[in-house]
């Protein structure tokens, strides 16, 4: 899974067209960030910035959107109605995909600190971030807004967590922080708004005040009226989606609309969402209606028909999914260029990509095709004693192929850090010590890529073995193949782990990895020679 970063930095500007443009370009410019959305407004004169990309990546491009609000924006001339103490008044990260909340409060921390040091300015650590309990909402650290800053920070109990404790007047202050995706939701009620508002209080975590808690954990919910769309609505703010993922807000509004005798046509998402959210809705109502899909299209597509999505208006995943709105090929160049481009690469003059790449892809192409072997067996008149079976062998094969596929960049990106830190300068014996560090950590990666190769192409083994006694025999030749590719795959990623073991200094770490690259390498062999006496036996 691709590491991902959303951070929304709100700037106290939205009127100055040029100003709103050039922090938007700023970030654009950022390797590595993808601008998603720019909501400027004019009443609260303030721009909300959606971008999302690697966690370095998103710390760079806050802080060249904050380099390019300095100087544009004035908090001495600035008013509107949203509260502010700051030209960067709020910046938070939020984890979206392969990353920890705690990894995105090390993130706010960064940014704080570097921000403070770039621009000289107080930095407040709000939200997950936050070091202190009276200071750990917005609306603490607001209070009295940006005209009550100058009094504050003099205080040593609002003392910033970096830069100055000194009013800077052009700027204010900046809040940094880390919080969870925050999911902005609607079920459509076909009812009154008085009749939402009584959903919407008996699901909501506050429920209907002290005593009379609601049922859902993290979540903020009104009704209202929705003129435009001719119903009414339970209007829901999902804080934690972890904790409560839309299909659960969904199913819950749906029992207490029909507890007192009213309908539910559909949902809305307001904004955007994390693929994750919405794969768990489709999980929910695979597990739940006994269904066998395995296709991330098809399961969004079951997602957004479950809740109703395109009820009021199309739901487009390409404009509403997060990951889908990201450029693909950036991340992944190898795993998305052509087989021809590939195939060159391999032949070029370059060092890279290289053997581990393409035992990576071997492995990957291994698994693809037992997992083929299942869908030309799955669902046929004629196997279809068989479809059990195949609903238990095809997933972790279709899983082991996916999480392959990226392997084969982070092979080569891995040998890629191994030469950049040796042509690190060595002049000096502090020079010397750094470049050995990195050189340390670099070939560690360079080993523990191709061995999560190994131990992934490892897991198939007993999918291949089964897939073989009872998969469609048609398609022997194709798991033959298939089980040849994994354990050449498997062997190759041995030889990479086996050329960069020596370089490594740590001799614990040296001994445990080459037994355990040996140990699978035998099994794999010993596997593939299973596979293919099985299928031999079914001539």
């Amino acid at each position: 899974m691709a590491r991902l970063v959303e951070c929304v930095p709100n700037f106290s500007e939205g009127r100055d067209r040029a100003t709103i443009d050039a922090i938007a370009e700023a970030i654009r410019a950022s390797a590595g960030c993808t601008l998603l959305d720019v909501d400027p407004g004019g009443s609260t004169n303030r721009t909300v910035y959606t971008f999302v990309g690697a966690p370095e990546a998103v710390v760079e491009g806050a802080l060249a959107a904050a380099r390019a609000a300095r100087g544009r924006i004035d908090m001495r001339k600035q008013k509107g109605e949203h509260p502010r103490v700051g030209a960067l008044d709020v910046c938070p990260f939020v984890p979206v995909a392969g990353v920890t909340m705690q990894d995105c409060v090390a993130l706010a921390d960064a940014f704080g600190e570097r921000l403070a040091a770039q621009l000289g300015v107080p930095v407040f650590l709000y939200g997950h971030a936050a070091r202190a309990g009276h200071r750990r909402t917005l609306q603490q650290i607001r209070a009295g807004e940006y005209e009550a800053l100058a009094e504050r920070v003099s205080r040593p109990e609002w003392k910033p967590d970096y830069g100055p404790a000194a009013f800077v007047p052009d700027w204010g202050a900046t809040c940094a922080g880390a919080r969870d995706f925050l999911i902005a939701y609607n079920v459509n009620v076909l009812g009154t708004k008085e009749q939402a508002h009584r959903i919407a209080l008996d699901i909501r975590e506050a429920g209907r005040g002290p005593g009379q808690p609601g049922r859902l954990k993290a979540v903020r919910a009104i009704g209202w009226q929705v003129e435009e769309y001719g119903l009414a609505q339970v209007s829901i703010n999902l804080e934690d989606f972890h904790t409560t993922p839309p299909h659960v807000a969904f199913e819950a509004c749906r029992e207490q609309a029909k507890a007192i005798g009213v309908g539910i046509a559909g949902s809305e998402l307001v904004g955007l969402i994390p693929l994750e959210a919405l794969l768990l809705a489709a999980e929910h109502y695979v597990a739940k209606e006994g269904l066998f899909i395995v296709d991330e299209r098809q399961k969004i597509r079951l997602a957004v028909e479950r809740l109703g999505l395109s009820s009021v208006q199309p739901f487009l995943p390409e404009k509403r999914v997060i990951e889908y709105m990201i450029p693909k090929g950036e991340d992944e160049p190898l795993a998305q260029a052509s087989v021809r481009q590939f195939v060159e690469a391999l032949g070029s003059r370059a060092p890279a990509p290289g053997g581990g790449s393409a035992s990576a892809l071997m492995a990957a192409m291994g698994a693809g095709l037992g997992a083929m072997v299942g869908w030309m067996t799955y669902g046929k008149r004629k196997f279809a004693d068989q479809d059990k079976v195949m609903r238990r062998l095809i997933p972790p094969l279709d899983e082991a192929m996916r999480a392959l596929l990226p392997m084969i960049d982070r092979d080569t990106c891995a040998f890629d850090a191994y030469l950049a830190a040796a042509g690190m300068p060595k002049a000096s014996p502090g020079e010397e010590e750094v470049r050995r560090r990195a050189m340390q950590d670099a070939l560690q990666a360079a080993v523990q890529v191709p061995l999560e190769v190994m131990r992934t192409a490892d897991r198939c083994w007993e999918a291949m073995a089964e897939m073989a006694e009872h998969g469609n025999p048609a398609s022997r030749s194709d798991l033959e193949v298939g089980a040849a590719a994994l354990s050449a795959g498997i062997w190759g990623a041995s030889r990479n782990v086996a050329i960069n073991l020596p370089g490594i200094e740590d001799e614990g770490l040296r001994d445990r990895t080459a037994a355990e690259a040996e140990r699978l390498a035998t099994r794999a062999d010993q596997e593939r020679k299973r596979v293919l006496d099985i299928l031999a036996r079914r001539r």
